[in-house]
Parts: C-alpha cells; structure tokens; sequence
C-alpha cells in the first residue's frame, strides 16, 4: 500500500501547477437562483477496494451519488498488461499507477463495480495507466479509450471468474461509460475529438476560477473542478484532495495533524457550498482519489459536508451523469423566464 500511495502521488504532481493555470472557457447561461443547489463528488482512480466499500457506504448513509474515474490498469495484472496493453509512446506493460496484484483482486474490484451500477452511481473512465497525455494525438487518445474498454468488458476473464459475471455486464461494459476525466487534468488538441468520436457525453477534465456551469465545446459538455478559497490567508486551491495535501504538508503524510488538516478541508467545502446555496446555486464539484491522504482528513472532511447538506430537499448530491439532465432543465426553466 505504501509504495502503490507513492507512485499515486508522483503520478498526480502535475495536477498541482493546474491550480495556477485555470482553464478560461465562456460562461454557460445563468440558470435561476433558487433550482436545487447541485454537489459533484467524483473519486479519480477507483482502486483500493477497501474505499470503493467506504465509499459505497458514505453514499447510502449521505444520500449521495458518485462518479468513479476507473484507471483501467486496475482491471490487469502486471503479466496482463504487457500482453494487452501499450501506452501511447512506450512499452508494453507500462502504468503509472501500477496493475491489480491478483486476480481475486480483480474479482473483488469487478464486484464493487457493478455495486456502484446498480446503487446508481456513475463509472466513467480515467484512461488507464494515468500518464500525461499533454502531447497525445487522436489516434493516441483512441487506442486509449480501447484499451479500456476491453478491460472492462473482460474484467470477470481477467480475474478467472467468467461464471461470477452480472447479466448485463456486457451491456453495461459497451455503453455504460459516459464521462472521462483526463489524468493530470492534462489536454491535447486530439483529445475532443477523441472523446467525440469514442461516444463519450460529458469531459470532466477542466479547471476553472470558482464553481461554474458546465461548458460546450463541439456540443461536448465540459465540467471544471474549481479553485476554492482554503485556510487562514484564503489562498486559491484546486477543489481536489491531491491538491488540498500538498498545500496543508507539501504532499508527504502527516497524520499527527489529521484532525487540523479536517478542519480546514471541511471550512473551505462548507463555506464554498454556503456561497452557492446562498447565491446562484452553481453546482460545487469536489474531487478525491482513493487514497486517504493525510490520515484521511479529506474523506472524513467530505463526509461530514455530506452528512450535514445531502438530505435537505433543494440539495442534490449527484454524479456527473445525473446533473446533466438537471442542468440542461434548469437552463430551459431560465430561456423560458426571459420571455
């Protein structure tokens, strides 16, 4: 656990120089002031299957709904990967966030997936061994997109339990994965079309100034996490975990301050979801990694804002999937206001 926690903090330092280097994309249409007041939990990597339990968990107790961003390189062995697949520009066999360590890991992991189907939450894509793809063309991204979606299709092969697979898996496999969040939140001119052309209804890879609407480009919707206002000097931090521990402990762990690192993770999410609920009502997305960074101070955070706004009946804790519809009602509800 400790060496798959560093290789997932060195893969994610790239998010880190996001934060000061927001996306700029026009603003979406206003959408009335009073509709239910949106929160977006997503969880990037989707992995530990101890947290995809704790997460399934937190969601029935909270009232809330998730998008997972599955890293398909957790569907395979090591010995899979060399054999299936090849990262755009490198070796077979390559991840950056390493591979399942068994096939009952599989098996288990393949479980909680379909868990999470069936309760309704979101499985969206990550790509799979989480590298950069700043310099990726289409056809890059594409093999990508492939590449997960035979690992998912053949998951129950791969963790050598096809007898165990769900009816419907199959299904749920091909058409069941709508949204993607680029690793690093990092882009290229190839990935839109990509997305496009892979069927893919929503991008979640954008970073934006504070909460905002979603965007089109090419009649993609396009969601940001947004820079928050965080601790005692109000500095702008990207909305994400990741981002939250290397600004509370330069990204190395520290759990004898835990419960101060808590407080101020659930300050700045409570106080950025009070400025909406209060105001405009943008959704607030928050993001996470299946790693409990810092004693898990971001996840116990999370679950106390959830907790406290989930089950008031003008808020909505949705995944991505479910906020669209909502979105674009609400944006209908204002066009017919303006007449």
């Amino acid at each position: 656990m400790i060496r798959t926690f560093i290789a997932l903090s060195l893969a994610l330092v790239p998010a880190l120089a996001s934060a000061t280097e927001p996306v700029a994309e026009s603003a979406a249409p206003t959408v009335p002031a009073k509709d239910k007041q949106l929160v977006i939990v997503s969880f990037d990597g989707a992995h530990d299957n101890a947290l995809w339990e704790k997460s399934l968990d937190m969601a029935k107790r909270t009232n809330a709904h998730f998008t997972y961003f599955l890293s398909c390189t957790f569907l395979m062995t090591r010995a899979d990967g060399k054999q299936i697949y090849k990262p755009p520009g490198m070796k077979p066999g390559r991840s950056n966030v390493g591979f399942a360590q068994s096939r009952e890991e599989i098996a288990t992991r393949a479980g909680h997936i379909w868990q999470a189907h069936l309760d309704g939450h979101d499985i969206a894509s990550h790509a799979c061994g989480h590298f950069d793809g700043k310099g990726w063309t289409r056809a890059d991204w594409q093999s990508e997109f492939q590449t997960f979606d035979v690992a998912l299709r053949d998951a129950w092969k791969k963790a050598d339990r096809p007898d165990a697979e769900p009816a419907g898996w199959a299904e749920f496999a091909r058409t069941g994965i709508k949204g993607f969040r680029a690793p690093y939140l990092s882009l290229s001119d190839g990935l839109l079309p990509a997305l496009k052309a892979s069927g893919f209804t929503y991008d979640a890879s954008l970073v934006t100034k504070g909460p905002g609407w979603p965007t089109e480009k090419e009649g993609l919707p396009r969601f940001g996490l947004p820079l928050i206002p965080e601790g005692p000097s109000k500095r702008p931090v990207i909305g994400m975990d990741y981002n939250l521990f290397v600004r509370h402990s330069m990204g190395v762990e520290n759990k004898k301050d835990s419960a101060l690192f808590e407080a101020r993770t659930y300050e700045a999410y409570r106080k950025a979801f009070d400025k909406e609920y209060a105001g405009d009502r943008i959704p607030l997305q928050l993001g996470f990694h299946f790693v409990e960074m810092n004693g898990g101070a971001y996840w116990r955070a999370l679950n106390r804002l959830l907790t406290e706004v989930c089950t008031r009946p003008d808020v909505a804790c949705v995944s991505y999937d479910q906020a669209l519809p909502m979105i674009e009602q609400a944006k209908k509800k204002a066009d017919r206001s303006a007449f």
